[in-house]
Formats: C-alpha cells, structure tokens, sequence
C-alpha cells in the first residue's frame, strides 16, 4: 500500500513541475528592456494580466516575439509600436491621446467632477432648507403642547 501512495505522489507531482523561460541576451540593457516591455504589454486573452505573467500560449509567444525584436536592436517604442500595430491600442497599458481614446481619459475626471459638483448642489440646497426662523419656533412649541395636552388627557 505504501508503494501504492508513493508511486500516485510521485505521478501527482511529475505534472506540477513547471519550467521558467530562459532568454539569452547580448546585454543586460537589452533585458531590461525585455523585462519592462513584458510588464508593460497586456496579453490579449487574458486582459489584466502583462505577458509577464501570462501563462496563455498567445503571451509566450508575444514574449518570444518581444525577445526577439529586442535582440534585433529595436528600441523600446518600436517594440510596442510593432504590437499596437499587430494588436490594437489594447495591448498597451498605457494607451496614448487620439480622438479614439480621449473619452478613456476625459470621462472618470468628468464624472469626479460632476459628482462632486451634485454633492455641492445638494449640500447648499439642504442648508437652504434648514433656515430656522421665528415662525418655525412659534409652530414647532405649539405641537410640542398639543402633543403634552394629549398626553394629559390620555
């Protein structure tokens, strides 16, 4: 039985074994900018996730990719121009200015704004209703007695 449990544990963790990439760089400037570029890129299947960290086929294969145009002598913006290109505004974490994306930019800073100003509004509106005058005292004594007469007779 022993042998039995040893060889499932032996089996169970074979397939557990995972392997990390190994990419050969001429320079170490060269895998900084591989490193910053696989953080900066967003993997298309899986869309919070950088290729970095993506374990989906599509983001190895845009980090093979990634090495090798860093490995060809592309800069880093070419690196991600290649892939806007390729992939759309999308699979960059940080989208530029263009007329396709200025609401991605404008609308949180218009709705904080207008959230605030309605926040404003409503507060000046409540101190307005809140003015307290004599009539009010007058009115709010009389209850107060038509509500101790009642008690009284009660």
């Amino acid at each position: 039985m022993r042998y039995v449990i040893v060889l499932l544990l032996m089996m169970v963790t074979a397939a557990v074994q995972a392997t990390e990439d190994k990419y050969n760089f001429a320079t170490a400037e060269r895998e900084q900018t591989f490193r910053e570029l696989t953080h900066e890129l967003r993997c298309p299947k899986c869309q919070n996730q950088n290729i970095a960290d993506s374990d989906a086929v599509v983001a190895k294969d845009l980090r093979d990719k990634v090495i090798a145009l860093v490995n060809e002598g592309q800069s880093k913006q070419e690196v991600i121009d290649y892939m806007i290109d390729r992939y759309g505004y999308f699979v960059h974490y940080q989208p530029p200015v263009t007329p396709a994306t200025i609401v991605l930019w404008v609308l949180p800073v218009a709705i904080i704004i207008l959230g605030f100003g309605f926040i404003v509004f409503r507060q000046k509106r409540a101190a307005k209703k809140q003015d307290w005058n004599a009539a009010d005292e007058q009115k709010l004594a009389e209850l107060i007695n038509q509500y101790q007469r009642q008690e009284r007779e009660q």
